[in-house]
């Protein structure tokens, strides 16, 4: 993801999630630690072909990962995108050198929790009204050696 893809993101990002958008400014935020040296994130975005169909970010913290966000355009739903998106932050967990990835997803949304699951994760607690302003309970999920394999979608690419 670069400063240029923060318009389209941000689009999307108040289509798929109206209630708890993130700010433009959340965006900004963390690209500013995703370059360098010294670089503590990992943003990403797909297109299908000049179109952002989806994004995902992780954070780095000693041997501690924390997927931030993932989302996927609705028209692109069950196409492996999601799965997609997850290697590149689980990868980039690897390359961080960190020994576990935790997430907290929204107690209302199945799709993503499978997704997740599929991946390794498990559920160890809740976050009581973590989302706001809709005060939506978190399920926080963890998952141990975040080391897998990438999986392809035809037609979309991957970009960080």
């Amino acid at each position: 993801m670069r400063w240029w893809d923060i318009d389209p993101v941000f689009a999307l990002e108040k289509e798929l999630f109206p209630d708890d958008a993130w700010s433009r400014g959340m965006f900004w935020s963390e690209l500013a630690h995703a370059r360098g040296p010294h670089a503590t994130r990992r943003y990403v975005v797909a297109m299908d072909g000049d179109r952002l169909v989806g994004y995902a970010g992780l954070a780095a913290s000693g041997d501690l990962a924390d997927v931030q966000t993932i989302a996927v355009a609705r028209d692109h739903w069950g196409t492996g995108l999601g799965a997609r998106l997850l290697t590149d932050l689980l990868q980039a967990a690897t390359a961080f050198e960190c020994a576990e990835v935790m997430l907290e997803v929204r107690v209302d949304n199945t799709r993503a929790q499978k997704l997740y699951e599929r991946f390794g994760f498990e559920p160890i607690g809740f976050r009581r009204g973590y989302y706001q302003p809709g005060n939506v309970d978190a399920l926080v999920m963890r998952r141990t050696d975040p080391s897998t394999t990438a999986t392809g979608v035809q037609g979309t690419e991957i970009h960080g």
